[in-house]
């Protein structure tokens, strides 16, 4: 044997006797005062070393890898491993992620033993204990672990998240699309309408018409009311810098984000580098990267980061329905927090959020359990999509949820940003997985239960819809969950009378339940409208007579001119003024709505379920640093 040969089998051996935060300490990847954090950290936790090490920031994966691997360690493919079911039923997922190890099968008279950190003698002396066998360690990338855990350990999880609240409460589920009462009465209808229409063609066509053109106004109306109350109030909470500093960071509590993605591997390096930014104590956030079991390009862009980042990745096992409220719920059961929020792939949340959040529940009544952030664009000049998704959010937040929130009326919350009370959450029953607007739900939900929710002075810049393609499948499914969150609550219209009082009734049918009908509504008022003027067909005029026209016509004219306005207030209240002649364009943006809103119908009947995936980074602005707060 050479002498070279030698010094570096001498090399190995020493390297292998460590433990594995000896070696990584030896190369220079972990300081000691690292691991003393580290083992402290553990000990109030029960995570095991590596999980911190890891998922803390540390080290990054390839760092890890590259350290074991030079000291002899060979990384092996696990997920075409067998495994015994008989030996996976003596172990709970949980303590597997912990530990992020696993026991597959005995072979040998060994137990077969997945590890990330084969020194992790805790776990070691659990599988000698539970099994009275040694292990056969073999050495598996924490990824691949997390993967095979989640697939093999993970179905009572998943049940669990699909079918909790469908259990705890199944009328506030939306896993029955229509109640047999909401078919017997739209069946009826139906049935009314075709009679009038076939004995009394005319009278019914006129009927229908002052119905659908009174419905229409009072519609938008009911809009124009809620922006006026709100514009002499602020939903927004003040929280001041003197509020900040009055926090000490060792009473902060643990906080978790949520981050449900599907197929972003372009944005995880982003994501993640907006989330370093955030200004809070790194062991106080639980963050939990929701990647589906399929999604092998997002858990491979994970996989190739070369800097450590602060998260924690979460496989989500395959289950129908394949939805983001599902991805949460199954995110919940590893949830450590006392509040939580949830951030899409592309956002970019003002640093001080979290603790404006803390400063704020802290002062609110106990009976407010959600905060809400205020959402801006940071590509809102880039195309006429953008300007015109610019100018309906600056309304929402500045307008109509100050008059929401003023009438007392339920308030849909938005998709992300939403900061909750953890506990006041799970007592909701979470989110319905089967309702694609789960936000705007759990909005009435939590209104229903007498719970109150807040807007802070905080915003989150997302990155405005700007392809008109992907622009319609988000905003169908948008519409198509305002339509079901409408069925599940009037399966009892007595009965949500009752909980809502007549004020928020009357607001949540106006509100969520005519929001999809004035869509749908808009585009009969504008066909007759061109008939009637443009082409002046004569048919027209025999079927209606003109004073049911002119009614028609105001209608039209008079809801897009009050939602134009409405644009504008919002374009003066944040000084967007070159968006001034945008708002004038809203009859567009509307018919827009309304394909979206046919779609979102169809999909309602046939496939209700059925999450349609918004595409994200499409924007070549990718910072909010050019937008005046």
């Amino acid at each position: 044997m050479s002498l070279r040969l030698l010094i570096i089998l001498t090399f190995i051996e020493t390297k292998t006797s460590m433990s594995i935060p000896e070696l990584l300490i030896n190369d220079g990847f972990l300081t000691k005062q690292d691991w003393e954090k580290i083992n402290n950290f553990s000990a109030r936790t029960g995570l095991s070393f590596i999980k911190i090490a890891l998922d803390f920031g540390y080290i990054s994966r390839k760092n890890y890898e590259r350290s074991l691997t030079n000291a002899g360690y060979k990384f092996q493919e696990i997920r075409e491993q067998s495994f015994d079911e008989e030996i996976l039923s003596k172990i709970d997922l949980k303590f597997a992620d912990q530990h992020v190890a696993m026991p597959l099968r005995i072979e040998n008279n060994k137990v077969i033993t997945i590890m990330t950190d084969p020194s992790d003698q805790l776990f070691i002396d659990f599988i000698r204990f539970t099994y009275d066998l040694e292990p056969e360690i073999i050495i598996a990338s924490d990824l691949e672990i997390v993967w095979l855990s989640n697939k093999l350990l993970g179905d009572k999880y998943v049940k669990s998240a699909v079918y909790e609240l469908f259990k705890r409460d199944p009328s506030s589920s939306a896993y029955t699309t229509f109640s047999s009462g909401q078919l017997v009465f739209l069946f009826i209808l139906f049935g009314i309408v075709v009679i009038g229409l076939v004995l009394y063609f005319k009278n019914t066509s006129i009927i229908i018409n002052v119905i659908i053109s009174f419905f229409f106004l009072i519609a938008i109306l009911f809009k124009l009311f809620l922006a006026l109350v709100g514009s002499r109030f602020e939903l927004h909470q003040a929280v001041t810098r003197d509020d900040l500093k009055k926090l000490k960071e060792d009473d902060l509590p643990i906080y978790t984000i949520l981050l449900p993605v599907y197929k972003e591997d372009k944005l995880i390096k982003k994501l993640i580098w907006n989330l370093q930014a955030i200004d809070y104590p790194r062991e106080k956030l639980d963050i939990k990267l929701l990647i589906e079991e399929d999604d092998d390009k997002t858990l491979n862009a994970v996989r190739n980061l070369d800097f450590p980042a602060i998260f924690e990745v979460i496989v989500v096992p395959f289950h129908m329905p394949k939805t983001k409220p599902k991805a949460c719920n199954y995110g919940l059961h590893f949830a450590r927090g006392k509040y939580l929020t949830i951030y899409d792939a592309e956002d970019i949340p003002d640093i001080d959020q979290l603790k404006k959040v803390v400063s704020m529940f802290n002062k609110l009544p106990s009976n407010y359990i959600c905060i809400q952030s205020a959402l801006n664009y940071y590509n809102r000049n880039e195309n006429f999509l953008t300007r015109m998704f610019t100018l309906e959010y600056s309304y929402w937040f500045d307008y109509l949820l100050p008059g929401l929130d003023t009438l007392d009326i339920p308030i849909p919350l938005g998709g992300t940003s939403n900061h909750f009370k953890l506990e006041n959450l799970i007592e909701l029953g979470a989110w319905d997985p089967f309702n694609v607007t789960e936000d705007a739900d759990l909005g009435v939900r939590a209104y229903a239960k007498g719970y109150k929710i807040a807007v802070v002075n905080s915003t989150t810049y997302e990155e405005a819809n700007n392809e008109p393609i992907n622009w319609i499948r988000q905003r169908s499914r948008w519409i198509k969950g305002y339509m079901q969150t409408y069925l599940v609550h009037m399966r009892n219209p007595v009965a949500l009378w009752k909980k809502l009082g007549w004020r928020g009734f009357l607001g949540f049918s106006f509100f969520i339940g005519a929001t999809p009908l004035t869509f749908l509504i808009y585009p009969f008022l504008l066909a007759i409208f061109i008939s009637y003027v443009v082409f002046d067909l004569s048919s027209i005029r025999t079927l209606f007579p003109d004073w049911v026209l002119f009614m028609s016509i105001f209608n039209l004219m008079v809801g897009n001119i009050l939602m134009i306005y409405i644009n504008m207030m919002a374009v003066f209240k944040r000084r967007f003024y070159e968006l001034i002649l945008f708002s004038i364009a809203n009859p567009i943006y509307w018919l827009m709505h309304s394909i979206a809103a046919f779609k979102g119908l169809y999909q309602l009947i046939v496939k209700p379920f059925y999450w349609e995936k918004t595409e994200h980074g499409l924007s070549k602005v990718t910072s909010p640093t050019n937008i005046i707060k």
